[in-house]
């Protein structure tokens, strides 16, 4: 007999029925956390804040992608269960790779720049970050959800990647010997930090949060997946 392993997104379809798996309240606080969440990220003082500091700019990057975005994957797993543990393995190594192009396209001097001082571009690498994340912790959760070891598998890679690329992302702007953007010294002329520190201290915070929200999320997958394969050795 199978026995289903806990999962992310934290029911077991196979043995509960999808319409009265969870209620009202629990089904949708997720997705009623995460817009609150958005909220508070783009409408309060982090924008206007990140337009002058690179570590603020950072602050709310990690916000959209290490927390609104697993937060409001979570919420649409619970509303969509069937629809959300049906993606296929493919999505979540196709989702970490349109999450690896985002991030890394969006840190390239050029566009970060043009992000700090054009709103319109600031809205776009916004959406962007947003989009990315919800589709590769969506892609994750469904993963967690569906039971099957190959789409476990599939989340598990698509997570310690993202983990290690906004790692060595992070690393980079650490130890960047100089500022490697122009609005370091246009964007902030005022601000408490030099402009290296500034970029020290966002890199930081891409290590510290990036890299630890999705290194977790990719053993919880894991250790879901081990599991699972225990006891599945232990009933045959």
């Amino acid at each position: 007999m199978r026995t289903a392993a806990p999962t992310l997104a934290g029911h077991d379809p196979a043995t509960t029925p999808a319409a009265s798996r969870w209620s009202p309240i629990t089904r949708f606080w997720p997705l009623i956390a995460g817009v609150l969440l958005l909220a508070l990220l783009w409408f309060g003082p982090l924008p206007q804040t990140a337009r002058g500091s690179f570590a603020a700019h950072m602050v709310l990057h990690m916000g959209l992608v290490a927390l609104a975005a697993p937060v409001l994957a979570l919420g649409l797993a619970r509303a969509f269960p069937r629809l959300i543990a049906a993606f296929p393995p493919a999505l979540a190594i196709f989702a970490s790779l349109v999450e690896f192009v985002a991030i890394w396209i969006w840190h390239a001097p050029v566009l970060h720049d043009a992000a700090r001082v054009d709103r319109s571009v600031f809205v776009l690498e916004q959406t962007s970050f947003l989009g990315a994340g919800i589709l590769l912790w969506s892609s994750a959760i469904g993963a967690a959800s569906a039971g099957r070891p190959a789409a476990r598998a599939a989340g598990v890679v698509a997570l310690l990647v993202t983990s290690m690329h906004m790692t060595l992302l992070g690393a980079l702007l650490l130890f960047a010997p100089r500022p490697l953007y122009a609005c370091a010294e246009l964007c902030s002329p005022a601000a408490a930090l030099t402009p290296l520190a500034d970029q020290q201290l966002g890199g930081v915070l891409m290590l510290l949060v990036g890299g630890a929200a999705y290194l977790g999320g990719g053993l919880a997958l894991l250790a879901s997946l081990l599991r699972e394969d225990a006891r599945s050795d232990g009933t045959c």
